[in-house]
């Protein structure tokens, strides 16, 4: 149950006040990991509270994972069709509408109105605070009301009259059991001469645009800058792509040889092994030039101009302004966890730990599937070790690890797949989809493995799909243990081929037994048994 009173101002300003709540689990961001967090802790009896400052379902649902995919599939659908024969010559010609492009994306983010994901949590029974969150103390929670002035998630702005009573009031939210940090992480912005007064595009910009630009600079060579210059080539932008090495250096070579071939191919000035120098706009509205040099060699200036620029150059956990300082942490550094996502280094409490952070605000992950599956798996903790075990929790045979204790690999109370089975897809075209770790870090990793490569476009199904169709796939064997370890596919549609490699991955299935999955004829995962017959079985 819920208790509320109202208690003296720690702040000192007249005629403020503070109102402490009393919940048992306190979520920190209302994006998808923490609701994922929030509504497995809930299930067995627990009382959640929500803290959300901007719109409830955070930077997937309205300014990256689904915007930017509603922007990239109408290139790719066309692309697709282009290559069928009875339709490239009826698509002969034929562009991407961006005006549509863009309405679409408006639906798919439902205008940024947060409407529905709160009626979610309000089904949920989980209570929503709105504001911004500091923590204040062991198990203390400091919400700040959204300031006057400011737009509401429905773009309503709140009037300072009607507002003078909530100015300075602050809620304080008690956790009796646990609080989860699910903060997120920020875009960084280089210390480029005149960049930061330039007002570059974050991915919010770019995913959020009202019109595709006729020019656009970006910067950067992964998932974010990939993906942009493949959606705003689409819409009709003259995109060049500015990279400090390669493309794609999370993933195998070979990936990003095979993206920025088809970016040059789609238009796109791909410029690799250069940094920028300086950044240049005259004012609001105006061109940007952007003035850059090879990294080696002749240190020659060149410069391009455009009308918009991109900055995609990595992005940091979310902790500056979270009171993290409270509780013995550093400002602006991630927040390490174990696997139960219990966060070090803090001094746990009389029932064991009380802090826990999931998502990107860990830096062990920067996707949203894999902050849910962590969100999952402190909701299960909490819920196990706090709750009074309806619903299934916990499990018959499976316990919550004992405070100060390691969970058992692989059960619902460990992120066993963080190191070695983390998934990751890029919607550039072709795609690009991973799971563990490439062959190098495999090796730097100590295990023994066989590299086992095989050409998309020579199997069958990818035959039949188009003759056009090309990609290249990867496994990784450990040959001692004889299992898949890792698996890279780039193709059409290749995040489609990337679960069977993860269950294998995930249930460290022998080769001989994945000899007796036959795969479907003809299908373009009938590359599966092709890897096991150059293997050698």
């Amino acid at each position: 149950m819920t208790q509320r009173e109202q208690v003296g101002s720690q702040s000192g300003e007249q005629g403020s006040e503070q109102f402490e709540e009393t919940y048992d689990v306190v979520v920190v961001g209302g994006g998808p990991v923490g609701e994922n967090a929030a509504d497995r802790a809930g299930r067995t009896g627990l009382s959640v509270a929500l803290v959300e400052g901007e719109l409830v379902g955070g930077e997937c649902s309205y300014w990256a994972c689904m915007p930017s995919k509603a922007l990239l599939r109408p290139g790719a659908a066309l692309a697709a069709a282009a290559q069928v024969p009875g339709l490239q010559g009826t698509l002969q010609g034929v562009h991407v509408d961006a005006d549509a492009v863009l309405a679409w994306r408006d639906q798919v983010t439902s205008d940024w109105d947060d409407t529905g994901q709160v009626g979610w949590l309000e089904s949920a029974g989980i209570t929503l605070v709105r504001g911004h969150a500091r923590l204040a103390g062991e198990r203390l929670v400091r919400v700040e009301a959204p300031e006057v002035g400011a737009p509401s998630p429905d773009g309503v702005v709140d009037d300072a009259a009607t507002r003078s009573a909530d100015r300075a009031r602050t809620r304080l939210l008690r956790a009796r059991r646990a609080v989860v940090v699910a903060t997120g992480s920020v875009p960084v912005l280089p210390d480029v001469p005149g960049l930061a007064e330039a007002a570059p595009w974050s991915s919010r910009e770019a995913t959020g645009a009202d019109r595709a630009p006729a020019s656009l600079v970006i910067v950067g060579g992964g998932v974010v800058a990939t993906e942009m210059a493949t959606a705003y080539a689409d819409l009709g932008s003259h995109v060049t792509l500015l990279a400090r090495s390669g493309l794609l250096s999370a993933a195998e070579p070979f990936a990003g040889e095979l993206v920025g071939q088809a970016l040059r191919d789609a238009g796109v000035d791909v410029r690799l092994g250069v940094e920028v120098r300086r950044v240049d706009r005259a004012a609001p509205g105006e061109p940007v030039t952007v003035t850059f040099a090879a990294r080696e060699g002749e240190p020659r200036e060149e410069q391009v101009e455009a009308e918009e620029i991109l900055v995609a150059t990595g992005r940091v956990a979310r902790t500056s302004d979270l009171g993290v300082d409270a509780v013995g942490l550093e400002p602006g550094q991630p927040l390490a966890v174990d696997d139960t996502m219990a966060v070090l280094d803090v001094a746990a409490g009389s029932e064991g730990p009380w802090l826990f952070a999931c998502g990107d605000v860990t830096g062990r992950t920067q996707t949203t599937h894999q902050g849910k599956y962590q969100g999952r798996v402190a909701g299960d903790v909490i819920a196990a070790r706090f709750g009074d075990g309806r619903d299934g929790v916990p499990t018959a045979g499976e316990t919550p690890p004992a405070a100060g204790h390691e969970a058992r690999p692989w059960s619902r109370y460990a992120a066993t797949a963080d190191a070695v089975a983390a998934t990751q897809v890029v919607f550039t075209r072709p795609q690009v989809a991973w799971v563990g770790p490439t062959e190098r870090t495999a090796r730097e990793q100590g295990l023994h493995v066989r590299a086992v490569s095989y050409e998309l476009g020579d199997v069958a199904g990818a035959t039949v799909t188009s003759p056009g169709y090309a990609g290249r796939a990867q496994v990784l064997v450990d040959v001692e243990r004889r299992i898949v370890v890792g698996a890279t596919f780039v193709g059409p549609d290749a995040g489609e081929m990337l679960h069977a490699a993860t269950v294998a991955v995930v249930g460290q299935v022998p080769l001989e037994r994945l000899w007796h999955a036959v795969p479907a004829y003809p299908t373009v995962s009938e590359v599966w048994l092709r890897f096991l017959e150059s293997y050698g079985l």
